[in-house]
């Protein structure tokens, strides 16, 4: 790469919403912007998390001189702990709150003694490698968020990443609207941005109004109030603690996540509660209904989380009743709706009350809106654009938001990356100059990588027309089949009611066994007879039932 280029390219966060990670290089230095996760989509069975895919960094560990988190999100921060070896352990730079969230996971995975963190704050300038980085602050829904300036020999690169223009956030901290014109008078020559709200008109409305909205509900409720949102949201669980102080009830944290992340919070100063207002799930009998608030996890319909577990009784702490108001304050992640219906069905039929969805003004979003995009694109005008963390339809739209402000933006310089793209820059240059394998990286219990997409391919295709095991017994030296066929099925039919058809699949397998003198001729290998059963019973089921089911031949050799 020339010196006089910096290079940017995205390792996930691209058509998507979650897993950002982004790479920007100049001569032979690395910075890394966010290392997070992805939640999986409904197609990806038994899948906990999905990561970036690193491969790109492997071989070019000892370029990389940090990695900058920009707030303490999961989806900015979550992958740290798996990936953080490979990558060499890098020191990692970030606010108070980032690195106190960050803390507890690398210490669940014992890595926190192995990992060198750096706290900054959202005024000092500092030095990674070459690079110069000035933090800003940006308002979002969790306190201690932050974007960045790279400044580099070839030009300014910004990370602008889940940012509103929230003039009267939580925390007191607005966007640095001044810090952003100072940089704008400096030419920026590339800005990454969050663009997942391109779709939305005017402003994305502050978080003072869910404030309002939780005081009316805390008004009128004539039980318990439980309010479930995101665990990494501090600035919603701090809403809730205000709203239950200001009418005189005491609050209790559900779910491992939120208990952990509250207690950080609350010893770093970034949530404030008074003496007695915080309880613990056993004190919660010495109350009347009328006095409890309880802010759990479960937003999103996770299977273990509180919420879910309240809506299925199997939460020894809480149950469900009659009079019980339940907020949910979040909106579902894409692929999550069918989740999260189900536990809003499970709620209404306990006999709570329910308040949900955009009407319920409970919930308001953390990324900007069409007017603000505009105003700071406007303000900042740099050289290039790179919409990211949206799915593809909101990049596109982004740039054509772009090209209606002003004749500046053009197709040429809103350029919309696909996972992997290599972009070059340079002032008056800027292109995509080649691609970095990237894939899907799963983790699936305590396992990274284990699963790949054919594992989980397989898992599809069982989960949608099942599996048939065939066994069968071979002398291998004659051919001849001398036990079974043995017909087993699992997910595609219920073998008491398909007699007829087991036995009619066991009669194709012993004609494609066997030839006129009773069997194959001469010696045969085991690999043979388990791809001729799997064709034979594959051919066989799907001109008989129109479906696929996965077919495991067992040979056992006589």
């Amino acid at each position: 790469m020339a010196k006089n280029k910096v290079r940017v390219l995205p390792l996930g966060g691209v058509g998507e919403v979650g897993r950002n990670m982004w790479v920007v290089e100049y001569d032979d230095e690395i910075v890394i912007l966010d290392c997070g996760v992805m939640f999986p989509e409904a197609d990806m069975l038994g899948v906990d998390l999905v990561l970036p895919d690193i491969t790109y960094l492997r071989e070019k560990t000892s370029k990389i001189k940090g990695i900058l988190l920009t707030h303490g999100h999961e989806d900015h921060i979550g992958a740290v702990p798996h990936l953080i070896s490979d990558l060499g352990f890098p020191p990692i730079f970030g606010t108070r709150l980032a690195h106190g969230l960050l803390s507890n996971k690398l210490k669940e995975h014992r890595l926190l003694d192995k990992v060198t963190q750096v706290i900054i704050n959202d005024t000092d300038t500092f030095q990674v490698g070459s690079f110069t980085v000035e933090p800003f602050h940006i308002a979002h829904s969790i306190p201690d968020a932050v974007g960045f300036a790279l400044t580099t020999p070839a030009g300014m690169v910004i990370y602008l990443t889940d940012w509103k223009l929230d003039h009267t956030p939580v925390d007191g901290k607005p966007t640095n609207i001044q810090k952003l014109s100072d940089l704008a008078q400096r030419k920026p020559l590339v800005l990454l941005t969050d663009c997942v709200r391109v779709e939305s008109k005017g402003y994305t409305p502050s978080e003072s109004t869910i404030g309002e909205a939780f005081d009316n509900i805390f008004a009128v409720a004539p039980g318990r109030i439980i309010v479930a949102t995101f665990a990494s949201n501090i600035s919603r669980v701090q809403q809730v603690i205000d709203s239950a102080e200001a009418y005189g009830r005491k609050v209790m944290l559900a779910g491992r996540s939120m208990e952990n992340n509250s207690r950080i919070a609350l010893e770093m100063g970034f949530l404030r509660a008074e003496q007695g207002t915080l309880i613990r799930p056993s004190e919660l009998g010495a109350y009347p209904d009328d006095q409890i608030a309880v802010v759990c996890t479960g937003s999103q319909g996770e299977p273990m989380a509180a919420l879910n577990r309240m809506a299925n009784r199997d939460y020894n702490h809480l149950k469900i009743k009659e009079g019980d108001t339940v907020v949910v304050s979040a909106t579902p992640i894409p692929g999550n709706e069918v989740s999260v219906s189900r536990v809003i069905n499970n709620l209404f039929r306990l006999g709570a009350d329910v308040i949900y969805g955009g009407d319920a003004k409970v919930h308001v979003s953390g990324h900007a809106a069409q007017e603000e995009l505009k105003l700071v694109l406007a303000l900042l005008q740099p050289e290039f654009v790179i919409p990211f963390h949206g799915d593809y339809r909101h990049m596109v739209l982004y740039r054509k938001l772009a090209m209606s402000i002003s004749g500046k933006f053009t197709e040429e310089n809103v350029i919309i990356p696909e996972p992997g793209s290599i972009m070059e820059f340079s002032h008056g240059s800027g292109k995509v100059v080649g691609k970095a394998p990237v894939g899907y990286i799963y983790v699936d219990g305590t396992t990274v990588g284990d699963v790949g997409n054919v594992v989980v391919r397989d898992r599809q295709m069982l989960a949608k027309d099942g599996m048939l095991i065939v066994v069968v017994g071979i002398d291998m030296s004659s051919g001849e089949l001398v036990a079974g066929p043995d017909v087993v099925s699992r997910g595609f039919v219920y073998m008491r009611q398909s007699r007829d058809l087991v036995e009619a699949t066991k009669d194709a397998v012993r004609s494609a066994l066997t030839v006129r003198n009773g069997a194959m001729p001469g010696s045969i290998d085991s690999a043979f007879v388990s791809r001729k059963i799997k064709d034979v019973v594959s051919e066989f089921l799907y001109r008989e039932t129109k479906r696929r089911p996965m077919v495991l031949p067992v040979v056992m050799e006589v």
